[in-house]
């Protein structure tokens, strides 16, 4: 289904301020449709070949009609199951719309018509931003279940006809003021209506039941609602605004209030017909529970965090302790054992370290791959004078998989700077890629580009290639991995391929020197051997 954005620029004139009035309008119209239990269809002015002189600006007819926009009411049947968004009608097919366009007024005019074998009544709203006519909004009520309105319904339909006239008058959607919290009140969440001076005229028995809760058991209409919430609210600490101005319905705010453990969150809207402030709706809605659960969330975080940090400390005591014995050791080769444990528990804490900063489980690798290369840097012997480097990015890995990795990636290095690079000169490096393994996205390889086997990820890579390079002795001609009675190499073949499911090899370089390629994937919830690099 086309979006919002490519209907308006494939098939229509207007410009990117109309679409930004009409993404703003359409983000917020739910509102319009539970209050007036009808479907709402956004239709605009298809492109005109030439426009008449004095009609480009959209004042003129309409040669046809283009749907870009959808919404069904949460409180009352549809009229229309089926998907219209992108439906093109020629002008004339739709008379109501034609009307409202010509005569830049709300059109309500004609009996209820039959469709799908349901008598559906329709209403045109023109919208408007400025002086300017957008498009016709197309209100369709289902009235198969029509019976006698209660109150309820009654406030609804006519806070939903106010709204109507604002958004006719341009003066709906707000200019900046569009819904700024997680999730805005619903119209079922619960419905209060003011009137000029900020008194209820109206209370819903979700809204009843919500300031229930905050500790107010009387009923709310004729009260002054910013008045009753200040003083539910009054903590004796000072506000950064007064309940009373933020709920006079003077302008369009949202605020959280909590009192007595209750936790709600109101949404206030102006109505304003013609140049006259009439009241105003507020939407609210008991959100304890959820931000009960935030706050349980933002407490498992910090206790995650401060575990990471306390776990860095005590690696770091560790490795401070081993270093201490390694001064203490006359054997070289004892001395050396502690030292690469040191480097060993290290590349551990830095991880941990990084952890311990973020609020969730995701490192971004590459400052710890620039951590790890440059601790190899620093502990290489003053006649080899190699300093590693980076090329490509390894990006946000999890944290199980930067810790292995992270581990391996300080082995190869101090593998390749005692054995490959010992007593002379030469380069190191460190080269990461991350790509989309052939068949692994569902979304195919897009426009990427095909590598023997690779396809270039478009987005979500799904495997991370990295590859440590040398141009030193290479590597000795009976050399295999599986064999070797090297602790480091025996380390890394676990972590890569027991623990990450990946694939690791060494291959000689045919300008001299070696280079160690280790493939493992991203989804960790799947882990398995990548497939041979040709």
């Amino acid at each position: 289904m086309p979006t919002l954005s490519d209907l308006v620029s494939d098939r229509t004139d207007l410009t990117d301020a109309d679409l930004e009035w009409l993404h703003a309008l359409v983000s917020d119209w739910q509102l319009l449709a539970d209050l007036s239990f009808a479907d709402l269809l956004l239709w605009v002015p298809l492109r005109s070949p030439e426009p008449p002189q004095g009609e480009a600006d959209g004042q003129g007819a309409a040669s046809g009609w283009v749907a870009i926009a959808q919404m069904r009411p949460t409180t009352g049947p549809t009229a229309y199951p089926e998907d219209l968004v992108g439906k093109v009608v020629p002008k004339g097919r739709r008379g109501l719309i034609d009307v409202a366009w010509r005569e830049r007024r709300i059109v309500r005019e004609g009996d209820p018509e039959w469709g799908s074998g349901i008598p559906v009544r329709e209403e045109s709203i023109p919208v408007r931003r400025g002086a300017k006519l957008l498009g016709v909004i197309q209100r369709s009520t289902n009235l198969s279940s029509a019976r006698t309105p209660s109150r309820l319904e009654l406030t609804y339909l006519q806070s939903a006809s106010d709204l109507a006239q604002m958004i006719a008058d341009g003066r709906f959607p707000f200019a900046g003021q569009e819904p700024n919290l997680v999730r805005s009140p619903r119209v079922g969440d619960g419905l209060i209506r003011l009137d000029r001076a900020g008194r209820v005229t109206y209370a819903s028995p979700n809204a009843q039941s919500a300031y229930r809760r905050l500790g107010f058991p009387a009923d709310l209409v004729g009260e002054s609602l910013g008045a009753v919430t200040t003083e539910l609210c009054d903590t004796g600490e000072p506000m950064e605004e007064a309940l009373t101005a933020l709920l006079s319905g003077k302008a369009p705010r949202e605020v959280e209030v909590e009192a007595r453990g209750s936790v709600m969150q109101l949404r206030t809207i102006p109505l304003v017909v013609g140049a006259t402030r009439i009241g105003a709706i507020v939407l609210c809605r008991d959100v304890t529970e959820l931000r009960w659960r935030d706050r349980e969330l933002m407490t498992k975080d910090a206790t995650i965090r401060e575990i990471h940090h306390r776990v860095k400390n005590n690696l770091q005591t560790v490795a401070a302790l081993l270093r201490l014995q390694a001064r203490r050791l006359q054997i070289p080769e004892g001395r050396m054992a502690l030292d690469e444990a040191v480097r060993r528990v290290g590349s551990i804490a830095i991880v941990h370290e990084t952890l311990s900063h973020t609020p969730d489980e995701l490192i971004d690798f590459d400052d710890i791959a620039d951590r790890v290369i440059t601790m190899a840097g620093e502990v290489s012997t003053p006649e080899t004078r190699v300093t590693p480097k980076r090329t490509g990015n390894f990006g946000v890995l999890p944290a199980e998989v930067a810790t292995p990795l992270a581990m391996a990636l300080t082995e190869l290095l101090q593998n390749a700077l005692e054995h490959g690079l010992a007593n002379r000169f030469g380069t190191l490096e460190v080269l990461a890629d991350r790509y989309e393994a052939e068949g692994g996205s569902q979304d195919g390889p897009g426009e990427g580009a095909e590598d023997g086997g690779r396809v270039k990820a478009k987005g979500e890579a799904s495997r991370l290639e990295v590859v440590v390079a040398d141009d030193g002795v290479g590597l000795p001609p009976d050399f295999d991995v599986e064999s070797t009675d090297s602790l480091g190499l025996q380390i890394v073949r676990t972590l890569i391929v027991g623990e990450l499911g990946g694939r690791l090899e060494f291959r000689r370089r045919p300008s001299g020197g070696t280079e160690v390629i280790v493939d493992v994937p991203l989804d960790q919830g799947r882990r398995r051997p990548g497939p041979p690099r040709p």
